[in-house]
């Protein structure tokens, strides 16, 4: 069954910046816009409980987080930095006119992507 949440207006994220929107459900969502694509992931950095929204993002599509520098691709999830090992949880992106939602029941169409 599809989780499809709100995020926010394509106008409110400037490309190469990260946003955290929580769901109504209380999930910590980081919501990304690289290179004029939507991403979402996991908010929450897979090492320590750091809010990756509170991270940068670095050589375009990396996000960096603020406790320890682990790094994670985001199209992907996959943990591309020590001390960072598993991999964050990625949502499928909805773009529907103006308005970016994400679907919490689908890993992001990227996600199954090698780097």
């Amino acid at each position: 069954m599809s989780q499809k949440v709100f995020l926010m207006r394509r106008d409110e994220l400037e490309d190469g910046q990260v946003r955290k929107v929580v769901s109504p459900s209380g999930c910590p969502i980081a919501v990304y816009r690289v290179e004029g694509q939507f991403y979402a992931t996991h908010d929450t950095c897979t090492h320590a409980t750091a809010s990756l929204s509170e991270g940068e993002i670095v050589d375009g599509d990396l996000i960096a987080c603020p406790v320890h520098d682990g790094m994670f691709h985001i199209p992907t999830g996959q943990a591309m930095g020590f001390p960072c090992e598993v991999d964050l949880q990625t949502y499928k992106i909805i773009e529907e006119g103006d308005e970016i939602h994400a679907d919490l029941s689908q890993p992001s169409d990227a996600s199954q992507a090698s780097i």
